[in-house]
């Protein structure tokens, strides 16, 4: 039986993407007849679709898109452009800055000046000077808790940071932004080097700037070593003594290699303030200033608890070597300060001609002592200065207190006080310059300004009174509406010209002399009015010479202009001559044959200030008398122990 072939089945044709509808059930035995496939359609390009969401809540995954490789082309390319502007604007900000930065190349230091000898103005030999800048000692060599006090309360971050402290910066902002006011610097001791070496002391964003370029050099070119080392050999440590071994030498009588920690604590607490911190000055203040170093020498663990302590102790014991001056100490100390300013610091022995007047010093002093002496204890008068002044604002004679040796700090030259009265003497020019003539009539009479109320000293008012009267009597009404009359900014502008330079009150105020001044400035204003106009610079150098006789510095006019002109000058002679003839300066009347004086009276509030300031024979004259600490004396006056003072003097210096 042949065997039968089976038919394999017909192949199914494929599930097209869409199912079709069903086709209609062909009759059994009919032959599949195939059914062509269609052919693909090519791909249409997608259009990027927004995102949708899933029916279950998930969000459907989005394609990578060409759009975020060309976002972070444009970054990347973007981010280029800014930090090639950013180099270039650096490199153009530092050449800015550093195209006039100092020559560098002298920064080793100076020779150290072997001595100065002051002369005065007769060629008499005043003073020799020894050991300004004292002996350069190494870091290395210094008693080490010198180098230790000074990093504890300067720049304790020294060793780590890289020429600018930021996070001392900061510290130094946050402050002084929370006290309203500068109370702490966040400079380095590199940065305070550069300035030392190399920048002037002017406060602009441009010295800051090259200031901290070049503390970046500084720290690239000299070890840490070597940089202390330049700062504590060139900083100001008070009374004339440049870096810590003069400094040592002149209040302690040893070198910078021996001081103890308490003297070394001393040293370092002088560098904020030399002259206010100096021991020379105020030995009570310099105790509490050195307390202050070894608090922070502990805290910055350069000593134990039990070594602060031990420190501290010794501390409030801490006596200084006392030095014996000159008998002009007070000119010869002011006179040396200003040499390295004329001169620079790289010399040896100098021999400065000044304008001192040997004779007319002698009498200073003594007229000064005297009256000190007799009254000063009764009187409750602890200090007074006086200074003398020629028509071309030349320095004749100065005594800046009644011991040089027992304390340094020049009254004449660096104190600032209420002058009273005795700032009438502009009050009254600026009101002539307005239009006022000594014969005018001002209404002396109770005056209130902004709810200040000022008062007669005398509690009396006279009425109407001649501008001469309310001047010469000192009458505070008159003064002030005579300040009125000119305004304030008439005032400080009359001020500047006669060579006043300290801040001045803005209020009606300032016509009864609230405002501070040093008695050499005051009298170099009224010399302007002795010489007829005249602004004066006063000075006490005239020439300056080095060892082999080559002139380094002379002294040529005094370029200061013109400070009042002749009709305001002869009527404020008027009234300053009347002052003393008939008012509050009668004490001051020099006997006949020795020419009238003019001059005015002064007296703060509860007799915290005298002063006297006048002249006469071509020297004008101002004394002042109070106490350091500001307390009052027993009801001294301008017109009793200055005008007295003032007398003596000129009678001898006449």
């Amino acid at each position: 039986m042949a065997s039968r072939r089976r038919t394999p089945p017909p192949k199914r044709p494929r599930k097209p993407a869409k199912q079709p509808a069903r086709a209609k059930a062909k009759p059994s035995g009919a032959k599949a007849k195939a059914t062509p496939r269609k052919p693909k359609a090519a791909p249409k390009a997608r259009k990027a679709a927004p995102k949708k969401s899933k029916s279950d809540g998930t969000k459907a995954r989005r394609p990578a898109r060409p759009a975020r490789r060309r976002l972070g082309w444009r970054i990347a390319k973007w981010s280029a452009v800014f930090v090639l502007w950013l180099a270039v604007l650096g490199a153009a900000f530092v050449g800015y800055y550093a195209h006039d930065l100092p020559d560098t190349g002298h920064l080793t230091g100076p020779e150290t000046p072997l001595s100065i000898t002051v002369l005065a103005a007769d060629g008499s030999e005043v003073a020799t000077v020894g050991e300004m800048w004292g002996e350069l000692v190494p870091v290395e060599e210094m008693a080490p808790v010198l180098p230790q006090a000074v990093l504890a309360i300067e720049d304790r971050r020294f060793y780590t940071h890289g020429g600018i402290d930021a996070f001392g910066v900061i510290r130094a902002a946050w402050q002084n932004a929370v006290q309203g006011r500068v109370v702490a610097g966040g400079s380095t001791i590199s940065q305070q080097v550069a300035k030392l070496v190399f920048l002037s002391p002017e406060r602009t964003v441009r010295r800051k700037i090259q200031e901290a370029m070049l503390a970046f050099w500084l720290e690239r070119e000299f070890t840490k070593e070597e940089i202390l080392t330049i700062y504590l050999n060139r900083a100001y440590f008070g009374a004339g003594a440049y870096g810590v071994d003069a400094a040592a030498r002149r209040y302690f009588g040893r070198s910078a290699r021996d001081v103890d920690l308490a003297q070394a604590a001393m040293i370092a607490g002088l560098l904020r303030a030399p002259s206010r911190y100096s021991p020379a000055n105020d030995l009570a203040l310099a105790r509490r200033r050195a307390g202050v170093v070894v608090d922070a020498m502990v805290d910055a663990d350069f000593l134990t608890e039990d070594q602060g302590a031990a420190a501290g102790a010794h501390v409030k014991a801490l006596a200084v070597t006392p030095r014996s001056g000159p008998a002009a100490g007070y000119f010869v100390d002011w006179v040396r300060e200003q040499v390295p300013g004329y001169v620079g610091r790289d010399h040896g022995a100098l021999r400065v001609f000044t304008t001192l007047d040997p004779a007319r010093q002698r009498a200073a002093q003594a007229a000064l002592a005297e009256t000190l002496a007799a009254a000063g204890k009764s009187q409750k008068i602890g200090q007074g200065a006086l200074v003398a002044l020629d028509e071309s604002g030349a320095v004749r004679a100065m005594v800046g207190g009644r011991d040089h040796a027992k304390s340094v700090f020049n009254r004449a030259t660096q104190a600032r006080r209420q002058p009273g009265s005795a700032f009438k003497t502009v009050v009254y020019l600026a009101g002539i310059e307005e239009g006022l003539r000594p014969d005018d009539r001002i209404e002396d009479a109770p005056v209130t300004v902004g709810g200040w109320s000022p008062r007669n000293y005398d509690d009396e008012y006279r009425g109407p009174v001649t501008v001469r009267e309310g001047f010469a009597r000192s009458i505070n009404t008159v003064a002030v509406r005579v300040g009125l009359r000119a305004g304030v900014k008439r005032i400080h502008e009359t001020a500047r010209r006669l060579g006043i330079e300290s801040t001045l009150p803005a209020d009606a105020s300032i016509a009864l002399g609230t405002g501070e001044v040093t008695l050499l400035e005051l009298t170099s204003a009224y010399v302007a009015l002795a010489n007829g106009g005249a602004r004066v610079l006063p000075h006490g150098i005239a020439e300056i010479r080095n060892r082999s006789g080559d002139v380094l510095y002379s002294r040529t006019g005094s370029g200061a202009g013109r400070a009042a002109d002749g009709a305001a000058v002869a009527a404020m002679r008027d009234l300053l001559g009347a002052a003393v003839a008939d008012g509050t300066g009668r004490a001051a009347r020099l006997p006949e044959g020795l020419g009238p004086a003019y001059g005015k009276t002064g007296t703060s509030q509860k007799f915290r200030d005298a002063w006297f300031i006048g002249w006469a024979g071509g020297l004008t004259t101002g004394v002042w008398l109070g106490n350091d600490d500001g307390s009052p004396m027993d009801e001294v006056t301008g017109g009793s122990y200055p005008a007295e003072i003032w007398r003596r003097f000129m009678v001898d210096a006449l």
